[in-house]
């Protein structure tokens, strides 16, 4: 039964339905116990994170303050559009949600309906953005895929793009990489052996990563187009890696491992056919 409910709790929060309590549920079952108003949210290091941040985020998003992207991290946007609503709305300014603003937040965001927000409508305008292309990629493996990350990698530069390869076990030393190297775009590689391929992008109620999404199928096109045997899907998520990237960032989940090896050639040339179809019909923040 506990199992069954953990299963149901990751499902719920986009995470691997596995069934075991890892680092990355329990840090989700940990921040699924703050509701908005129960703390003062503010900035401090390192920031604060709870699903108490999210539920702020998306109000401010819908009341017009840019907090950045939901992710539930109390960060310097989300800071700053706390300030400038309590500028707005007539409070104190000081750029703490305390139990007056939170009520204040709450007030005004039950007239402000269920639309997309602002960060939505950014996600969406940046891809008209007139600039087209990606300059800057970090491709990320953790473990098993190191030959199709180098393959990828090298396709890349001759392309010329910048290319940071990160071969490491540790998920956050990928996101800090990425976010260090102001990168364009990042994509993950893992192997596992189960029959079925998951290519994952950022998602949590309320919001999509428009672009992640976009190379997330082109991705699965591609694959599907080179190695028809396999079984693959995109799927919106809310893992580590996904959220704690600042840009466009995909999850690539290939299995049965072996076959994945056995065919790296083509599975790299279909993951950098995707980068380029994704470069001619998507615009990069």
């Amino acid at each position: 039964m506990t199992e069954e409910a953990v299963v149901g709790f990751q499902a719920s929060r986009g995470l691997r339905t596995d069934g075991v309590c890892d680092a990355a549920t329990w840090t989700a079952l940990v921040e699924a116990s703050w509701s908005f108003g129960d703390r003062m949210l503010y900035l401090t290091s390192p920031n604060l994170r709870g699903e108490d941040v999210t539920e702020l985020q998306t109000h401010l998003s819908r009341l017009g303050f840019d907090a950045g992207r939901i992710d539930g991290i109390f960060g310097p946007l989300t800071a700053r559009a706390v300030g400038d609503f309590q500028s707005n709305a007539g409070l104190s300014f000081d750029g703490i949600c305390s139990t007056s603003t939170a009520a204040a937040i709450l007030r005004l965001g039950s007239q402000s309906g269920s639309g997309p927000g602002i960060a939505t409508l950014r996600e969406a305008e940046n891809v008209l953005a007139t600039e087209r292309g990606f300059h800057r990629v970090v491709i990320g493996q953790f473990g098993g895929l190191s030959g199709i990350a180098r393959m990828v990698s090298r396709a890349l530069r001759e392309r010329h793009d910048v290319v940071m390869l990160v071969d490491e076990p540790d998920v956050s030393s990928h996101s800090r990489a990425a976010n260090h190297f102001s990168a364009d775009a990042y994509l993950g590689l893992e192997g596992h052996g189960e029959v079925e391929c998951t290519i994952a992008y950022y998602q949590v109620a309320g919001f999509t990563s428009v672009r992640g999404e976009a190379l997330a199928t082109a991705v699965v096109d591609e694959l599907s187009a080179a190695l028809p045997e396999l079984r693959l899907s995109t799927s919106g998520m809310r893992l580590p890696i996904l959220r704690e990237t600042r840009m466009p960032a995909v999850l690539c989940s290939l299995g049965p491992f072996n076959d994945i090896v056995d065919h790296a050639p083509e599975v790299a040339a279909a993951i950098t056919r995707a980068f380029g179809i994704w470069q001619t019909t998507s615009r990069i923040e």
